[in-house]
């Protein structure tokens, strides 16, 4: 009978956490359904609002006369920059990261920083030590400088800096540095040197 009354023990434990985390899932998911309705309208309080980001450029004196010489329409309308919205200065408003490429490989030629103030847009950041890429990652600004060696091809630098900034209340300030040196093996037939271009 002990035996009988220690395996019932056993099997009512059992049967109480015995599916162990599905248990748990569902009771989660019944405290958290009333919130899920409010995550839509939380979403829609702040939506990030498109900029026009070739505008910004060509208006701003803080982008040099070469990167605007180059900012040109690849194909059509289609200019070559990418853009990214998001919090990174602790503005009420939302900053936009624009950076801009060359047509044919890609290579940037300049990063900025647009700060939203009232209808307008301050840039608080620039960098046009090409080939540059600006990007946000979670919080802070990414900045990665692509580094060349004599002979690298375009599309295998021998290493990279990338530089982590965080805004300081009035500007950016460098928090963090990170240089990576790339294999000379990967990309070059044979693992040999490519070949410097010949003088025109």
């Amino acid at each position: 009978m002990a035996g009988l009354a220690a395996f019932g023990l056993l099997a009512a434990g059992c049967s109480t956490g015995g599916t162990g985390t599905r248990d748990e899932g569902e009771a989660h998911t019944d405290k958290v359904a009333p919130r899920a309705s409010a995550t839509p309208s939380a979403t829609a309080e702040a939506p990030f609002r498109k900029v026009n980001a070739v505008r910004l450029l060509k208006a701003d004196p803080k982008v040099s006369e070469r990167v605007k010489a180059d900012l040109k329409p690849c194909v059509k309308d289609e200019y070559p920059i990418d853009v990214s919205y998001g919090h990174i200065t602790g503005a009420t408003g939302q900053d936009v990261v624009v950076n801009v490429m060359t047509c044919g490989d890609a290579v940037g030629l300049g990063s900025y920083v647009y700060r939203e103030d009232g209808s307008s847009y301050d840039n608080v950041f620039t960098s046009e030590e090409a080939p540059v890429y600006a990007e946000i990652d979670r919080g802070d600004l990414v900045v990665t400088r692509q580094m060349y060696a004599k002979g690298d091809k375009p599309a295998f630098a021998s290493s990279e800096i990338v530089t982590t900034y965080r805004w300081s209340g009035t500007k950016f300030a460098k928090h963090d540095q990170v240089e990576n040196d790339f294999s000379k093996a990967v990309g070059n037939d044979e693992g040999t040197e490519a070949p410097v271009p010949a003088s025109p």
